[in-house]
This record gives C-alpha cells, structure tokens and sequence, in this order.
C-alpha cells in the first residue's frame, strides 16, 4: 500500500530531533506550572485562610479553562493554525503564576489559577501540531518525547513546591515566572520555525475521514473511554497512593512520597516506550497490551507487601502510560487534519474528567476506607476490552510510516 501524501512530506523533510526536544521543554515548563498550584494548596488556605469550598473553586477556575477550552481551541486551530499562538499561552501562564506570587485576596488567586489554565489550553492543541509536524514520520516517537516533558513537569511541581515555596513563602512562586518567560521565548522561536514549515508545504491538509464516519465515532468514544480509564487510575494514585501507603504500612511522609516518585518514574518512562514501541509494531498493540496488560498487576496491588508495591508501582506507572501516545497517534490517525482537536480532547477533557472523577474518589475514601479506592480502581482496567471495537489502520501498520 501507498504511503499517504502527508506522511511523504513529513519523512522526506526528516525528523526535527531539536524542535522536539524544544517543544518537550516547554511542555516540561507549562506542567510544572500547573501541578505546583495544586500543591502550594496547604499554604493557601493557611495564609487566606481558605475553606475547602473555596479550593474546590480555585481547582475548578483551572480545570474549567484547561480543560474545556482546549477542544475548542484545538478545532479553531485546525482550521486555522495558529502557531505564532504558542507564546501567548506561556505569557498567559506567566502572569497567573506572577499573580499567584503576589495576591492581596481571593479573586487575584482565582485569576491567577485561570490563567495558568488559558496558558494550558492554548499551548496542549497547537503544540502537539508542531511535534507531529517534527516528527519526520515517527508520530508515536514524537509524541512520547513530547509527553515526556509533561510527565517530568508533573513529577517535579510538587518537588519544587516542598523545598523552594514552603521554605521561603509563598512570593518565591513568582520566581517561576522567569522560567515562563524562558518558555515563552523558546516557543516563538518554536512558532517562527513551524509557520515556516507551513508555508513551506503547500500541498492541501487531507481531512478526508478513510474510514466510515459511523466507526470513527465508535473509535474516538472507545479512545475516550480508554483515557478516560487510564486518567482516572492516574489521579487516585496521584492523589490518594502516598495515604494508601501510611494507612497500609505505616511508613511517614518521606517513604510513602518515595512509592509515588516511583509511579511517576515508571509512568515518564512508559510514556517514551509506548511511542517508540509503536512506531516499531502499531499503536494499536501498544493499546492491547497497556490498558489491559495493566489489569494483573492493579488487581494484586493492594494486596501485596511493601517490597511488592514498591515494584507494581514501578510495573503499573510504566505499563498505563505506554498507551497514551499511542492512543493519540490512533486518534489523529482517524480524524486526519483535525490534530489540535483531537490533542485538545486528549489532553484537556479527558484529563479534567479524570480530575473530577479523582474528586469523587475523595467522597468514596472518606465514606469507607482509603483501601477501598484502591480495590475499586483495581478492576478499571477491564474496560480495556473495549479496545476490540478499535477498526485497525492499515496506514499505521508496521513499517508503513518507519523512517
């Protein structure tokens, strides 16, 4: 079979090995950003003396944005792409994380929080364009390095917030703003090269659907579902792994914190793994074995001793998150020309549903056990089985878009 125009185009102008790591760098910059909000929580409410309703609403004003807008974004995007857009996002983030820094009163946190989310939705849809555009052919490489930089992001906020904020107060988060305006700076150079490489290609974006619309609807909702499940599995590990451990075992904060640096290890390097695993035998593999390839080690989980937790932790970070490049390249696979939709579907609402599912979670735990979260979680990954309604690819079979 005959390898599509667009792909053509993208292996002929290789692999722009210093766009990604760029664009992994500033996904690093806009994740540390977003998690370190979450966790400068404590010393928000200490300091405004905040009530439980009013952080719920400073996650909601972040979620909301980040969340809901991307989709939108994404789809304006395609249509028109935008990506001199990629600094105005970062410089969004800048000045909530400034305000975040530097506020007398709620509503300038609030602000702040939004911020930072606009930031989020602006920069995940048009960025995850200019990594496929850099790919060279290699759509699951390019998104893993891509994720990469996210993933690491996440894992060092809350780092940063414990021996940077806490030690020296809440103003020491405005310092971040300098990394913002780094990022910003970057991402213009980022813009520049990408408009250049639009202007270069003049041949027409295809957006004909190569499969019929009732199964790529089928396709996209099973894709959902599957992120769906793999965010929701995230966030109570997350949110609840480091209680889990102190109410299971014992152990204090140091320890228990220690078995989530290894989730978040394991996930950073799945998320690489994945892409260049699927590059070599289809992403769809990838999506057999991650969502329910996971299912032996979650179900054992929260029966195991500490040694074995220490180690599924490592097993199931490093399994779950293979999928989610793959899941992504599959989708814009399905929907060709609409990237930046399909980014924004991925990465902003099926992560803030993930969130609110989190939260609910949170009632559950508080009603019976924080164990009990755990062994609820364990069997998510049965819905894996879905992915048997997933239509296979022929332009994504095995060597087709090898480079």
């Amino acid at each position: 079979m005959a390898t599509t125009g667009p792909q053509i185009g993208a292996q002929a102008q290789g692999t722009a090995w210093a766009v990604l790591c760029a664009v992994s760098l500033c996904h690093l910059i806009n994740d540390v950003m977003q998690s370190m909000l979450a966790s400068i929580y404590p010393l928000l409410q200490v300091e405004f003396s905040l009530g439980y309703a009013q952080i719920g609403l400073l996650s909601a004003g972040f979620q909301i944005t980040a969340s809901l807008l991307q989709p939108v974004i994404g789809a304006v995007t395609d249509r028109h792409p935008q990506p001199k857009s990629l600094p105005l996002g970062m410089i969004a983030t800048m000045i909530g994380v400034v305000l975040l820094g530097t506020a007398q009163n709620y509503g300038m946190l609030l602000t702040g929080a939004m911020l930072i989310g606009v930031g989020s939705a602006v920069f995940h849809p048009e960025s995850s364009r200019v990594a496929r555009i850099a790919s060279g052919g290699r759509f699951g490489t390019a998104q893993s390095l891509f994720q990469l930089g996210g993933n690491f992001g996440q894992s060092m906020g809350p780092l940063l917030a414990a021996f940077v904020v806490v030690p020296l107060g809440r103003p020491a988060v405005a310092w971040f703003a300098v990394a913002a305006a780094l990022g910003a700076a970057l991402l213009w150079r980022i813009g520049d090269w990408a408009e250049g490489r639009r202007r270069a290609n003049r041949a027409p974006v295809e957006t004909a659907l190569r499969l019929p619309r009732p199964v790529v609807i089928r396709a996209i909702v099973v894709l959902a579902i599957l992120v769906f499940t793999k965010n929701i599995y995230s966030a109570s590990m997350s949110s609840y792994l480091t209680f889990f451990i102190i109410d299971r075992f014992g152990l204090g904060p140091q320890g228990a914190q220690l078995m989530l640096f290894l989730f978040l290890a394991g996930m950073a390097a799945g998320v690489m793994l994945g892409g260049l695993v699927g590059d070599r035998i289809g992403p769809l593999r990838v999506i057999w074995f991650s969502i329910l390839g996971v299912l032996p080690f979650t179900l054992a989980l929260p029966h195991v001793g500490l040694v074995a937790t220490g180690l599924l932790c490592v097993v199931i970070g490093l399994i779950l998150a293979s999928a989610f490049p793959a899941i992504v390249v599959f989708a814009q696979e399905l929907v060709p020309g609409r990237t930046g939709t399909i980014a924004g579907l991925f990465f902003g609402f099926a992560f803030g549903m993930g969130g609110i599912a989190a939260a609910m979670l949170g009632v559950l735990a508080d009603h019976t056990s924080i164990r009990m979260v755990f062994l609820v979680c364990s069997v998510l990954p049965v819905l894996g089985l879905l992915t048997i309604l997933l239509p296979r690819l022929p332009s994504l079979e095995r060597g087709r878009h090898q480079v």
